[in-house]
């Protein structure tokens, strides 16, 4: 009976064991970010730019934030800003190989130790997407933007982008 019981453990051990190791390096993989270096040969508007990887075109959404959208103020000083560090330069995304609903990889930018997200944040470029991003850098960034009244902050009411969006919604 001992012996049944000790084999009958051990055959239901090993697919937990199995299960838990499969379960832990998908974790992993998950967890760490990966690198792309490509080039960026469009920016569609201040937190969405096109690349070129791999000799193929890529659109990629920035992680993290949300920039104005056209017509709304300060929607062409993100976008120039943006072609202004970014246009025809070598890139690093870091990913989570994650996409939103229009196929866009959803990254952070660098171009070597600058992170094109957070710069756009600081400038008063980009609003922190909370609704998307958890990232207490992101909120810092944006609180220190607001109090020092740099670019969107500078308006009266800024009305972040996903409002404008709702709202040009209700409209149509």
């Amino acid at each position: 009976m001992i012996s049944f019981l000790k084999i009958s453990m051990f055959y239901l051990l090993i697919p937990a064991i199995i299960i838990t190791s499969t379960y832990n390096n998908y974790i992993n993989k998950i967890k760490q970010p990966t690198t792309i270096n490509c080039k960026v040969i469009g920016i569609k508007d201040g937190d969405t730019f096109e690349v070129l990887f791999n000799n193929k075109k890529l659109v990629v959404r920035l992680a993290h934030i949300d920039c104005p959208e056209r017509k709304q103020p300060f929607y062409q000083n993100a976008k120039q800003y943006a072609s202004s560090l970014c246009f025809g330069k070598n890139v690093t995304l870091v990913h989570n190989n994650n996409f939103d609903r229009n196929k866009r990889l959803i990254a952070e930018v660098y171009i070597g130790t600058l992170n094109i997200n957070k710069n756009l944040v600081k400038s008063g470029l980009a609003w922190h997407f909370k609704k998307y991003s958890t990232n207490t850098e992101y909120a810092i960034i944006e609180m220190e933007a607001k109090r020092n009244k740099i670019g969107i902050w500078s308006e009266n009411n800024p009305i972040a982008p996903w409002e404008w969006r709702k709202a040009k919604k209700k409209n149509y």
